[in-house]
């Protein structure tokens, strides 16, 4: 499975792995209680794989709430979700081999009928390359490579490699997409028509994401050695050579999506998850099934700018390709659950255990991993499809280690799935793990990889039908056996008989066993590995103090003081019975169940609560306001900065001034604006900087009214907020007359405000004009002094045209020694454009940033804005 590699293997490579060596860190699990929660896996896989077959096949997918299969153009499309689906039985193709590893012998002979018999290929269907090669081409390899097995050790005599002739009519069906300059694949092709027509219904894209076009050669490789027809290695090796060579030189990293024909990076941001996650998978176990050296040499080149760059432990954070000490984001996707168990194929074990911990405290805090979430661990996007990477991470975890506490994970994964995921038909996705709410989904992947995964974390070696370790995971966990390596991809080879223990040829392979004793001198290592990162997340998500019910000596909570980021609110909603969801773009819903609160009174409260919010609601209904813009034009920005802000529903309306307000910007004291202003002296003809939260954004601005100030802008404090990813934001009133607050107030996300704070950290006098659109920047010509003939000069063609919103890309700042970070953000349609500005990055002596030369920032700017103005909008 994960252990064998050619004899040319390069000297400084160790592939680990520990057979039952380990010291026990954790107090052993009994024998009894392993093969109880075994069976409770297999238990769980009938549950799962017998509704399928009871209520949706021949369909692709079972829904699990409606008890229906999922048949695609029958239900509502999904979008690109719906691109694995094609019509051939997915779910039942995928589990193939798991029922055999599940000592399901039997009923696999039936499924592999079901398939042979009731599967059409040519079907005239759009689909996804990259999930029809590791689901379906990879799941019927699989399902050959069992059969065959099987029917060597005396089942199965029927068996004339049905199969296999299926997948390579599917292989060559997918041939088309590869018809390009590049050798990369289209996303899409039609099982009947190919990409070229319009009878095709594709052909069209222009750009695939990193994973989609490197995530072939395993299952390629496998069908050409089969077969004996060379074609399908061949197209995936030259997929794989035109990535490695359009790596990034000088960081060695790869970026999320490529253009198919010129091979530009499309999106420039670097990470171990989604888009490109599986890429470095497959070089890693190209090596180990082909046994070719230079997989190996890339899988490592790329490894060492992981280790360099993403990963800081126990996180791993995407970077920008070319300027890969610049964070993309300050958020996780969960697909990068799979790389501690890369790592342990690797052979790098601590920051697997580190990253694996984090991993696990996160699932602890919301039963499950969230799509995503961000640094400080708590839930960026909510949903999770019951994804089985964390399983897989585990797994290898405890065969690396046999650490007794990776058992105890496997029982958390199992203990969730059936408390909140398990339903009459089947298991169905979390639609939001913070309230526990169902999609009706159940993927494929759930059946083809969680139950192998859990089955054999449980499992001992004689409850297994074969050798496991003769076999290789793909990304999707089919088995494809490890004699492929000798095996030429111009002619079929031998398999061995894996169900008698038969060994390979140990001539044609070198096999490293090291020293556990030497990794692990101390039997409490991964445990203290363990301990700090467990600490880390506990106090990042604080838990709630305890109140007296609401009624009980005490007033209730009014809507008008309700504040969704106080703490004792929470508590206090959560006794009425009313459930507060934050929704992406940063509102927040309100759902009362009085059946869930801690008393009558508490019930009554919670009603009363909730008809207030809906009365405060309505008052705050007005018409859509467009967005306002924050320029920064004070040296050495010279209006070249344009921050996208939201306006306010009351005070002076910036649409009806001709000239905006300008002025210099200062930190109101306190920061939140609630009270009288300590600094009003300094406050007094200057624009506030505030922060969101603990009042009113009317009482706000009549604090800082009072104390003189010209105007008032908010920062977010929801940390990673950001006008790419969220709509705009609108500041209501407080429910009373606002017509006293006259100056202007507008809103930033976090991102954003941060560009303003960490400026007026560096520069201390920063002015800035509000107003409904950015001015030409050519207009205060004054400021610019003499530079305004170098600008002409220097100024990059987005600089002058506007890029719509959808273009959207926000990078993370850096808090290097390079001082302030750089973004790159483009406002609302009508702002005009904003070009990354790299404040302070060649810092001048004793503070004198006049020193800094407009030329050395400006070629600065050009370098970044070439690369950022590329990414496209989606993060995902």
């Amino acid at each position: 499975m994960w252990m064998l590699h050619s004899a040319t293997m390069l000297p400084a490579f160790l592939l680990l792995f520990f057979m039952g060596t380990s010291s026990r860190l954790s107090e052993a699990m009994s024998r009894d209680e392993k093969n109880k929660l075994r069976n409770q896996v297999l238990e769980m896989f009938d549950h799962a794989y017998q509704n399928y077959m009871d209520h949706a096949y021949p369909a692709d997918e079972l829904m699990p709430l409606t008890c229906l299969g999922r048949v695609r153009g029958l239900e509502p499309s999904r979008g690109d979700v719906d691109d694995a689906l094609g019509k051939f039985s997915l779910t039942l193709i995928d589990t193939l081999d798991t029922l055999v590893l599940l000592n399901k012998t039997a009923e696999f002979e039936k499924a592999v009928r079901r398939v042979v018999t009731d599967v059409r290929l040519d079907n005239d269907i759009v689909v996804s390359v990259f999930e029809t090669n590791i689901r379906v081409l990879g799941g019927l390899l699989g399902g050959h490579s069992m059969a065959v097995m099987l029917k060597e050790s005396g089942r199965m005599l029927w068996y004339q490699d049905e199969l296999l002739h299926m997948a390579k009519d599917l292989g060559l069906r997918l041939l088309p997409a590869f018809n390009t300059s590049s050798g990369l694949p289209y996303p899409r092709v039609n099982l009947r028509f190919g990409v070229r027509g319009p009878e095709t219904r594709t052909g069209t894209e222009t750009d695939t994401c990193t994973a989609c076009a490197g995530t072939i050669i395993l299952e390629f490789a496998a069908l050409s050695r089969f077969t004996g027809d060379p074609t399908f290695e061949a197209h995936a090796r030259r997929a794989l050579d035109f990535l490695w060579e359009k790596r990034q030189r000088n960081s060695n990293l790869v970026g999320t999506t490529i253009n198919i024909h010129s091979g530009e990076w499309v999106r420039r941001d670097s990470g171990v998850g989604a888009g490109i996650d599986s890429y470095y998978e497959y070089l890693l176990k190209a090596y180990i099934l082909l046994g070719d050296d230079q997989f190996l040499q890339r899988f490592n080149t790329h490894y060492a700018s992981i280790m360099k760059y993403i990963s800081q432990p126990p996180l791993l954070l995407d970077v920008h390709i070319h300027k890969p000490l610049l964070p993309a984001r300050t958020w996780m996707d969960s697909l990068l659950a799979f790389f501690p168990g890369l790592q342990v194929l690797k052979g790098d074990i601590r920051p697997a255990i580190e990253t694996h911990e984090m991993l696990y405290q996160v699932t602890k805090k919301h039963n499950f991993l969230p799509e995503a979430f961000t640094t400080d661990f708590r839930v960026h996007w909510a949903q999770h499809p019951l994804r089985p990477e964390f399983a897989e991470s585990t797994y290898f975890l405890y065969k690396a280690t046999r650490d007794p506490y990776y058992l105890e994970v496997g029982r958390t994964i199992l203990e969730n799935l059936n408390r909140f995921a398990r339903v009459p038909c089947g298991f169905a996705a979390m639609k939001d793990v913070r309230t526990g709410s169902h999609e009706d989904r159940m993927d494929s992947f759930f059946l083809a990889e969680m139950f192998k995964y859990l089955f054999l974390l449980f499992a001992e070696e004689e409850d297994l039908p074969f050798n496991v370790e003769d076999y290789i995971f793909t990304t999707e966990a089919h088995l494809l056996p490890l004699s492929l390596s000798t095996a030429s991809n111009s002619q079929a080879p031998t398999l061995v008989n894996n169900m008698v223990g038969e060994e390979l040829d140990d001539s044609n392979f070198e096999w490293t066993c090291p020293n556990t004793r030497l990794l692990f001198p101390d039997p409490a290592f991964p445990r203290n590995l363990r301990e700090p990162i467990r600490s880390a997340v506990d106090k990042s998500c604080p838990h709630p103090t305890t109140h007296r019910d609401p009624g009980m000596g005490r007033p209730p909570l009014r809507a008008q003081d309700f504040m969704a980021n106080n703490p004792e609110h929470l508590e206090l909603l959560r006794r009425m019975g009313v459930s507060l969801i934050h929704l992406k773009d940063g509102r927040v819903q309100l759902v009362q169940h009085a059946t869930q609160a801690v008393s009558a009174v508490a019930a009554e409260d919670g009603m009363r609560f909730m008809q207030e919010m809906m009365e405060l609601s309505s008052q705050q209904q007005k018409e859509q306001l467009p967005p306002r813009a924050v320029q920064i034009i004070s040296p050495p920005f010279f209006g070249r900065v344009v921050l996208t802000a939201g306006p306010a529903q009351f005070g002076m309306d910036l649409s009806k001034s001709s000239s905006g307000v300008r002025g210099f910007v200062t930190i109101a004291e306190p920061y939140n604006g609630c009270s009288v202003l300590s600094n009003g002296e300094i406050v007094a003809g200057r624009i506030a900087l505030l922060q969101r939260g603990q009042c009113m954004f009317a009482e706000k601005a009549r604090h800082i009214q009072k104390a003189g100030a010209i105007g008032g802008i908010v920062i977010d404090d929801n940390e990673g907020s950001s006008s790419d990813t969220a709509p705009l934001f609108q500041m209501a009133g407080d429910g009373r007359n606002t017509d006293d607050v006259t100056l202007p107030l507008l809103f930033l996300f976090h991102k954003e405000g941060n560009i303003l704070l960490e400026a007026l950290k560096e520069y201390r006098e920063v002015e800035v004009l509000l107003s409904d659109k950015a001015r030409d920047r050519g207009t205060d010509g004054a400021e610019e002094e003499d530079c305004s003939t170098e600008e002409k000069d220097h100024t990059s063609p987005a600089s002058s045209e506007p890029v719509h919103q959808s273009q959207v890309t926000i990078q993370e700042q850096t808090t290097d020694d390079s001082g302030v970070g750089q973004e790159s953000v483009q406002p609302a349609e009508g702002l005009g454009s904003y070009v990354p500005v790299a404040v302070g990055e060649e810092p001048a002596v004793d503070g004198d940033h006049s020193s800094q030369s407009v030329d050395s920032l400006m070629a600065d700017w050009e370098e970044d804005l070439e690369a950022f103005k590329q990414m496209e909008k989606d993060e995902l």
